[in-house]
């Protein structure tokens, strides 16, 4: 038996078209929706596949996650738990539970805190440990966006997205998932985080033009924070930009947010205003960034006794 569990948590995707609703269902907490909202979503997936890979892509990452620990010669065993779907984060906690984990490292597999997103997923492990029964002593891992391996993928990336263009007037628009802008007055830390991210890997980059940006935010009825990037691609042709790199820096896989929001419908609104739109590399498995994940947990893990 492992002597220490680590925790891997992702917001999860519905398995099949099927299961949308339910889905939807669970992330909105019940509250009453529309066939039409309903089917929006279903056409999303449907133009990506039928579904997210979200959910294989995170057990991947932990399936390399562990495999990088073990080789630096840590006990320890990696689950999966998704926040809105299966496996949940009650089922990864009762398997810990079953078998004997008693201490464990929880990290949420995106790199910037805001009590609006991170934050919800402790609740959630604090909720799966009294509905398990279980006492597991978790360390939980609040941010990771400094990771010196995580900056050295997300700058390779770039410089991988830059390679595919060619002369003319090109912006960088580093992006991240919006959240209400009412974060700012509560003094949360994740836009700070994400614009600061940015900004570092711009500074290797060295000479590039580049902002950051937002995107994917809800409708709500109250303000996201922004600028969003479906109002900037407009204005950067308006500007005279032909070329846009986008590089969601917030994201660590592929899923709907990056192969719908991104490249179908910031590719539409590109197109539309004749800019050629291209998109970095996402992270998935890659090695330089399961060593960043690698090393943000190792720095929580306990040592063994006599280490």
């Amino acid at each position: 038996m492992a002597s220490q569990g680590v925790l891997l948590m992702a917001y999860g995707s519905p398995d099949s078209l099927d299961d949308m609703e339910a889905y939807l269902n669970d992330i909105r907490g019940g509250r009453p929706m529309s066939p039409e909202f309903v089917a929006e979503f279903r056409s999303r997936y449907a133009q990506i596949g039928g579904k997210s890979p979200l959910n294989e892509r995170t057990f991947e990452q932990g399936k390399a996650a562990e495999a990088v620990l073990c080789e630096r010669g840590w006990d320890v065993k990696v689950y999966v738990g998704m926040r809105h779907w299966k496996p949940w984060i009650q089922d990864a906690v009762a398997r810990m539970h079953e078998d004997g984990i008693e201490k464990a490292v929880a990290m949420v597999m995106s790199p910037h805190y805001s009590s609006m997103s991170i934050g919800r997923y402790w609740a959630k492990v604090e909720e799966a440990q009294e509905a398990v029964g279980s006492s597991i002593v978790f360390d939980f891992v609040q941010s990771w966006c400094g990771q010196e391996k995580l900056l050295d993928a997300q700058e390779a990336k770039v410089r991988a997205g830059l390679d595919l263009f060619e002369d003319g007037k090109l912006k960088v628009v580093f992006t991240a998932h919006s959240l209400p802008a009412r974060l700012l007055k509560m003094g949360d830390p994740y836009d700070d985080e994400l614009q600061g991210n940015a900004k570092a890997v711009a500074e290797r980059l060295g000479d590039i033009d580049w902002m950051f940006s937002y995107q994917s935010a809800a409708h709500t009825g109250e303000p996201w924070l922004g600028p969003q990037i479906e109002d900037l691609i407009p204005e950067l042709a308006g500007e005279g930009y032909e070329q846009v790199l986008v590089a969601p820096i917030g994201f660590v896989c592929d899923h709907v947010e990056v192969l719908y929001d991104i490249d179908i419908g910031c590719q539409e609104i590109a197109k539309e205003v004749g800019v050629r739109l291209e998109r970095t590399a996402s992270m998935n498995s890659d090695p330089t960034f399961m060593e960043a994940v690698a090393d943000a947990v190792e720095e929580a893990l306990t040592p063994s006794e006599g280490a």
